[in-house]
């Protein structure tokens, strides 16, 4: 092949590509009966796709209503034939035979139409409708008769199906073409010389069909003509083609024609019967018949104009005579359009599940629709019912795309049931549907949500380890894994000590974390304590609970969580330890559990001779402490208690007959439920004035000579003398230490207090109250600071005393030095008070007959 030629073949490819780019739809063209596998066009390269894309955006053809007999190679991307192409089976005599062909290109989701157009070769040859046919012909014809032949039919078109006929050589007969219409010849038998039926009665010619292709094909008919003696007339019809044209929906049984003939002759001889021959289609001899004696012509089948619009046919008429003559003529029956089909609806391609982030113009679907009426009636509009978010775009004729219009949000829709509906221009209208259904697929677009922002939760103390102490839930609309929601615990404040929650340190009580007492489970959401609570270690838990999801980024949400814990009577009152040589009230220690005191005879009723001291762990009402004398009760006992004091005082004067020792025991409560309590056993020595004022001035010394604390055995002259002889030491000793004392203590807070009377340092803060009726109690702190204050009416004066001797009765090992403690002590209607501080005693502060109250820091109240 030349450069020129060459150069036209691009050009023609150029213009073929380019045509395609632009309009989305490309022709090839193919002969039929091509090899399986012939190349029909690169399809691939003409729509514009790369090499070695094909495959992967998986072109490939649209399935449709006819057989294609061709298919899209994958590797190379060609359109190629697949199987045996007849253009006869696809198209029939319809011309051009196109065959219109989707392809779909994927990533991204478009649609091509591809016209494929068969030509047609001469493969198939004329065919007669018989291998004889039988004529006869009266002798008396004259020249110039003619015959009508039925003519061979091609299925072939154009060139291959122009037909030319031919004769055997012949004397008598030669052959005339006729075209009874715009599409057919009719060969004609012409007779040239009279027949004589006596020198040749059969006539055997050979009539010779020859179609215009390239080779010629042919088809031949035997003619047997027998000539027959007589009638010389043939039936004659009125006009030599009829035309009628019905709707295709016309009933069966429906008059299509009446044709007539008449013969000249008379008798039998003009005595017509009527014969329908030379259908074309054949398949009209299925739909009409002939009544042989009127020459009605009526309906027996249904018609389809989208079958076959015309058909022709052509009719005989014969005559009764001997030989029968016979006249002809041509029926073109042309089947008119109706509206008795509904537009088709079919989907192509269809993309699900939507993700419910789609960008709006998103393609959901590719549709096609077509109607096979003509016209008005094939004209076709379509909608989607409901339409929702989706609307339909047309791409090219036939062809829709179902695409997004709004954002989807699948919590509030799932799922969409939507139509696509086509109604053609017909009168009535007909319409056609297809159902879509279009779910909507999750993303993670929402976050957990807990029911509540602040969850409020008392739990007692004591609890169970592991017990339930609420439940936390987070609703998540979305599914799946996007919808999990895990649990989780965020450490926050905790609430605890002596101030309130909301002031503590945040995180931690002593370096504790949050979640050291409680944990969330991570699926249920379920709040468990992990040990035991303690009202006395923490009051107040504040944390955060996070739920995060198992999407893809995960989202979260947080919740606060306020745990208040409820304070139990789990702690019973504990009494005040002894100093190390003794005790409150001008007690001193003996044995284990004992407290000892003073009192002098003839003191009168109401002198208080000594002072309990308590404490309760617990809080409000279990911490709410009364006292009660338990041993001895009635009117004879010589002592009463305090109910809320604690204070011993005489009952009644006191005399000698009343004995050297009165034993006591007070049972300490607290107002919880059930209440809990401890008993303190009080044993009251009864001594001069003198010895008893000594004694409660050497309360806490172990300097005292041991004959002055000898009890019973030291009370002659000798030992009243001593006694006399050291209580001067004494007060002389207490003077010079009180002065000393006094002196310090001013130069301390005059020098290093930053606020009058208050002295701070490192460790726990605590609040020690001594009132007139009062108990101890006493508050935990991080930090410590002693103060000096105003408090009840009463003048008392803190002196260190001197040391004194265990009083009467004390064991030996009590002379060893115990842990300092707050110390009262009151004698007589003069009173002096010694205030030890080292360490916490109490939590709480109690007025008479008042409840207790959260006390403060350390405070020195005189």
């Amino acid at each position: 092949m030349g450069e020129c030629a060459w150069g036209a073949v691009l050009r023609v490819v150029a213009v073929q590509a380019a045509w395609a780019l632009c309009w989305g739809q490309v022709r090839y063209s193919v002969p039929e009966e091509a090899k399986a596998g012939t190349v029909v066009g690169r399809v691939a390269q003409d729509l514009g796709v790369e090499a070695g894309e094909a495959e992967a955006r998986r072109l490939r053809l649209v399935p449709g209503d006819r057989r294609a007999s061709v298919e899209v190679s994958g590797a190379s991307g060609a359109l190629v034939v697949s199987s045996r192409l007849d253009r006869e089976e696809l198209c029939g005599k319809s011309a051009p035979c196109a065959l219109r062909l989707e392809v779909l290109l994927e990533r991204p989701l478009r649609v091509f139409h591809v016209e494929l157009e068969v030509t047609d070769i001469n493969d198939n040859a004329p065919i007669f409708p018989a291998a004889r046919k039988n004529i006869s012909i009266a002798e008396s014809s004259l020249v110039g008769s003619r015959f009508p032949l039925e003519g061979a039919s091609d299925a072939d078109i154009g060139a291959n199906a122009q037909l030319s006929y031919t004769l055997s050589p012949s004397e008598h007969f030669s052959l005339d073409l006729q075209k009874s219409n715009e599409r057919n010849i009719v060969p004609e038998l012409v007779l040239r010389k009279p027949l004589d039926r006596e020198t040749m009665a059969v006539h055997r010619l050979l009539l010779t069909a020859s179609d215009g292709g390239r080779p010629s094909l042919t088809g031949t008919m035997e003619l047997v003509i027998s000539v027959l003696d007589a009638n010389d007339n043939a039936p004659q019809f009125n006009q030599s083609v009829y035309k009628v044209q019905l709707p295709e929906n016309a009933s069966v049984g429906t008059l299509v024609a009446q044709v007539n003939a008449t013969d000249a002759d008379e008798g039998s001889n003009s005595e017509v019967t009527y014969t329908a021959t030379s259908f074309i289609p054949p398949s009209g001899r299925d739909v009409i018949s002939m009544n042989p004696k009127t020459g009605e012509i009526h309906l027996t089948g249904a018609l389809d104009f989208e079958e076959v619009s015309i058909f022709d046919f052509h009719i005989e008429a014969r005559d009764q005579g001997t030989p029968p003559l016979s006249g002809h003529c041509s029926v073109e029956l042309e089947v008119l359009d109706v509206n008795d089909n509904a537009p088709e609806v079919r989907v192509t391609s269809l993309s699900v599940p939507v993700p419910e982030d789609a960008s709006l113009g998103t393609v959901v679907a590719l549709l096609s629709v077509w109607d096979r009426d003509s016209g008005s009636n094939g004209r076709v509009r379509c909608w989607v019912w409901p339409s929702g978010p989706f609307v339909l775009e047309a791409t090219l004729s036939g062809s829709y795309s179902l695409v997004l219009r709004e954002l989807l949000d699948r919590e509030r829709v799932s799922e969409y049931e939507v139509e696509v509906r086509a109604e053609d221009g017909g009168s009535p209208s007909l319409g056609g549907r297809v159902g879509l259904r279009v779910p909507v697929s999750d993303v993670n677009d929402n976050a957990p949500s807990f029911t509540q922002a602040v969850y409020t939760v008392l739990a007692r103390e004591n609890n169970l380890a592991g017990a339930e102490l609420a439940r936390l839930w987070a609703r998540d609309p979305d599914e799946a894994g996007n919808g999990r929601v895990s649990y989780s615990l965020w450490e926050g404040a905790l609430g605890g000590g002596s101030g309130p929650w909301w002031s503590g340190t945040s995180g931690s009580v002593g370096g504790v974390a949050a979640s050291s007492y409680v944990s969330v489970e991570a699926e249920s959401g379920v709040l468990r304590a992990l040990r035991p609570l303690d009202y006395e270690e923490v009051q107040v838990l504040q944390f955060e609970v996070r739920a995060v999801d198992a999407g893809e980024p995960s989202l979260c949400g947080n919740a606060t969580v306020q745990l208040f814990v409820l304070d139990e009577n789990d702690n019973a009152p504990a009494l005040l330890p002894a100093a190390g040589g003794g005790s409150e009230a001008g007690a001193v220690s003996g044995e284990a559990g004992t407290l000892w005191a003073w009192a002098s005879w003839g003191s009168p009723s109401g002198q208080v001779v000594a002072k309990l001291r308590a404490v309760d762990a617990d809080s409000g009402y279990n911490a709410w402490l009364r006292y009660e004398l338990w041993e001895p009760r009635g009117k004879s006992a010589l002592f009463r208690v305090g109910l809320y004091s604690g204070e011993v005082s005489t009952a009644r004067a006191l005399e000698e007959a009343d004995g050297p020792r009165q034993r006591l025991v007070i049972v300490v409560r607290d107002h919880g439920e059930p209440a809990r309590s401890a008993t303190a056993t009080l044993s009251v020595s009864l001594v001069e004035g003198g010895e008893a004022a000594l004694a409660a001035a050497a309360g806490s010394s172990s300097l005292l000579p041991r004959s002055l604390a000898g009890g019973e055995s030291g009370s002659g002259p000798a030992a009243a003398a001593a006694a006399a002889t050291n209580v001067w030491l004494v007060v002389a000793i207490c003077g010079v230490s009180s002065l000393f004392l006094l002196a310090v203590v001013l130069y301390g807070a005059s020098r290093w207090a930053p606020r009058a009377a208050v002295l701070s340092g490192p460790g726990p803060t605590t609040l020690v109250c001594a009132s007139e009726v009062g108990s101890w109690s006493y508050s935990q702190r991080h930090s410590r600071s002693l103060c000096v204050a105003d408090g009840a009416a009463k003048s008392d004066l803190m002196v260190f005393s001197p040391n004194f001797p265990p009083p009467p009765g004390a064991a030996a090992k009590d002379t060893q030095p115990e842990p300092p403690s707050l110390l009262d002590t009151v004698s007589g209607p003069s009173s002096f008070s010694l205030f030890l501080l080292s360490r916490p005693l109490g939590r709480q502060c109690s007025e008479p007959g008042s409840a207790p109250a959260v006390a403060g820091p350390w405070v020195l109240c005189r």
